[in-house]
């Protein structure tokens, strides 16, 4: 049986904040940083929290990653901003990024920030829900390093792409949808290696379309473009994968042509040489103060009405319940918050290695 150890929440976060720190992030954004991952985890996104954390650390190390972040107002209206990362912290940026869209929606009803040369930024979810926070709706999309296939293509052109979007709601949580546009993601290729279970057939495939399902395998062959992730829908038009592979390039469009950055095959983090390189990632940020529309109580109302009437929409037999998005993450936030944060013997194994080399003490008794 895997060995799991729970950590407690409050010593995961000042553990990733004393890495950020460590590796020479300024604290105030180390914090940032830091509050991204844990919510990651609490929400249950393992594959978003802090098992990237020596991705980062990798990252910052090979100079992919800035440790001070330059942020740079390109250009701006009253509604919109065109912002320069220059490869700093994706999770600082983008922090910074919705905020100036949630000020500006606050001021005119909309607010949409547009980036480039970013860098990784962590869930995305986090940040659509820092409209909820101030009363809006929040939309926030990215593109990554090419990792999806187009439909009836074998080759990894575009990245896992998410897109993520929550609004309030009378519920005890908001509606918050917080999806790749891929079936599966890296990061959750890397959770299966780590628990050294095999993938399920249907979700990678090698350069000629059979299915791969070994986790290290893909990790390296994805790295050699010789391995693609299928976008939502799978292989083919069967089961409608041409709309996971439009949203991928939706989301792409959004995140380069409106910043001027890059895209697909520029964002692999590597040079002519193949030297590593920052990602130079592109992300938009859309807030929508719901008060420019109606009431805030009312859209919560109606928000929460529309939840409440698909939880109680009739079942398949023997399923007990309907979920609908944000509901799950909503209760694993309220059971970790009690229980700590899982972690395996090969994750342990990684946070073992970065506390080691960083000389951080006082976390012997955790892994």
């Amino acid at each position: 049986m895997e060995q799991i150890v729970y950590i407690p929440v409050e010593t995961l976060r000042q553990f990733m904040l004393d890495v950020f720190t460590g590796v020479g992030v300024p604290e105030a954004d180390a914090r940032i940083c830091a509050d991204v991952l844990i919510a990651s985890d609490l929400r249950g996104v393992d594959s978003h929290g802090v098992g990237r954390l020596k991705y980062y650390y990798d990252r910052i190390k090979r100079g992919q990653h800035r440790v001070i972040t330059e942020f740079e107002v390109v250009q701006e209206s009253e509604t919109t901003a065109l912002v320069d990362g220059h490869h700093g912290m994706g999770h600082v940026i983008a922090y910074r990024c919705m905020q100036m869209a949630i000020d500006k929606a606050r001021r005119y009803g909309t607010g949409a920030v547009a980036v480039r040369n970013s860098t990784h930024f962590g869930i995305a979810g986090y940040y659509p829900l820092m409209a909820v926070e101030a009363g809006m709706v929040g939309l926030t999309v990215t593109n990554a390093r090419p990792s999806i296939a187009p439909t009836f293509g074998t080759e990894p052109m575009l990245g896992t792409n998410p897109i993520a979007f929550a609004a309030p709601s009378d519920m005890p949580f908001p509606f918050c949808l917080d999806m790749a546009t891929s079936i599966i993601q890296r990061g959750k290729i890397e959770i299966a290696e780590r628990a050294e279970k095999p993938l399920r057939e249907g979700w990678v495939i090698g350069e000629q379309g059979e299915p791969l399902t070994e986790p290290g395998e893909i990790l390296a062959r994805l790295g050699q473009d010789r391995a693609a992730l299928l976008p939502l829908g799978g292989a083919g038009e069967e089961f409608a994968g041409y709309k996971g592979y439009g949203l991928a390039v939706m989301v792409e469009i959004f995140s380069a042509a409106f910043s001027g950055g890059a895209y697909m095959k520029d964002l692999l983090g590597l040079d002519s040489n193949g030297a590593p390189r920052p990602f130079m990632l592109g992300h938009f940020f859309l807030a929508i103060d719901v008060a420019h529309f109606l009431p805030l109580a009312t859209f919560k109302r109606i928000v929460g009405g529309i939840m409440r009437d698909l939880q109680n929409a009739r079942k398949v037999p023997g399923q007990s319940r309907i979920y609908v998005a944000g509901e799950k993450e909503y209760e694993s936030t309220l059971e970790r918050q009690k229980t700590g944060i899982p972690l395996n013997k090969n994750l342990r194994a990684e946070l073992r290695f970065v506390r080691d080399e960083l000389h951080i003490q006082g976390y012997e008794a955790y892994f």
